[in-house]
């Protein structure tokens, strides 16, 4: 059963997201604490304390979050006392720079299909701390910039395995 404060958390984190993808710093904001980080684990981006966070989500990720063609499926949620674990399933066409995913990389047009792992801390009723990590070796060699033969490196083979289990392991 769904505790009234996992549903609070829940809302609240939809709140922050929807926030980040409408370009709404602002709101952003008002859903983190006074003292948060983010940590956007492959690439370490992201910032500690509301000056740093706030200067990252501005300058690299709110309202520039994706390219216009993203589509973010939900795969699972589980939702602790003070924490939230989001899985996602995220395909885009990487037509824009993406500081927090591919830090000073021009857009390369390739299509990009991941698998996330968003973690979220609450401390009272707002967010204190995210770190979200996903396959940097999978996405930089769909992107073209890595080359995975000979190395154990997939692309949107491992992210689609994530969709559907039933999907063939790697052969060894």
């Amino acid at each position: 059963m769904v505790s009234e404060r996992q549903q609070r958390m829940v809302a609240l984190f939809e709140q922050h997201v929807g926030a980040e993808l409408a370009g709404d710093l602002d709101t952003t904001m008002a859903t983190m604490s006074d003292a948060p980080h983010l940590n956007h684990v492959p690439t370490m981006a992201g910032g500690v304390g509301q000056s740093e966070v706030r200067a990252f989500y501005r300058d690299h990720l709110v309202g520039k979050f994706f390219p216009p063609d993203v589509t973010m499926v939900g795969v699972s949620r589980t939702v602790g006392e003070d924490r939230l674990v989001e899985e996602l399933f995220i395909t885009f066409t990487h037509t824009a720079a993406m500081d927090w995913l591919l830090p000073g990389v021009a857009p390369t047009g390739k299509p990009v299909e991941m698998a996330v792992a968003v973690i979220v801390g609450f401390d009272g009723e707002k967010i204190s701390y995210e770190h979200i990590y996903w396959d940097q070796a999978g996405v930089l060699a769909q992107a073209g910039l890595l080359d995975p033969a000979g190395l154990p490196v997939t692309g949107a083979e491992s992210a689609r395995k994530v969709m559907n289990p039933k999907l063939p392991s790697r052969a060894f």
